[in-house]
């Protein structure tokens, strides 16, 4: 069985940090991932206590590079699938401006997102 949207963006927003990676789900395993945990992005921003929208678009930022070396960038094609508004509802409504940051950064930097609706398949997906 072939999953029909095979690159799917997750979001992991707590008050701490961002993390963000895309799932092959076909395979069931990430095949990139960003997180201000990780010691190189730590050391670049000054987060605190909290994570703020620009450590957000620092984290879509590298992801988009790691995509890039993955040669996943395009998708292979089909995109990367993001419904940003089950991710806003997830994270809750005072992470929205993280959510869009992550998503704006990764579309700056030439990744092809597909963005999803109620997570459903129908053509009003819009492409970026």
């Amino acid at each position: 069985m072939t999953v029909t949207k095979r690159y799917v963006l997750r979001l992991f927003i707590s008050l701490k940090y961002v993390t963000a990676n895309v799932v092959d789900r076909n395979r069931g395993h990430i095949v990139a991932t960003a997180s201000t945990v990780e010691h190189s992005l730590k050391e670049a921003m000054e987060c605190g206590r909290s994570c703020n929208a620009k450590a957000a678009a620092a984290v879509g930022e590298v992801l988009a590079m790691r995509l890039k070396v993955e040669g996943l960038d395009q998708g292979q094609g089909r995109g990367i699938h993001v419904d940003v508004n089950k991710e806003i509802e997830k994270k809750g409504f005072k992470n929205r401006t993280k959510v869009w940051a992550i998503v704006n950064a990764l579309k700056n930097h030439g990744v092809k997102l597909i963005l999803d609706h109620d997570g459903d398949d129908h053509p009003g997906a819009r492409q970026f």
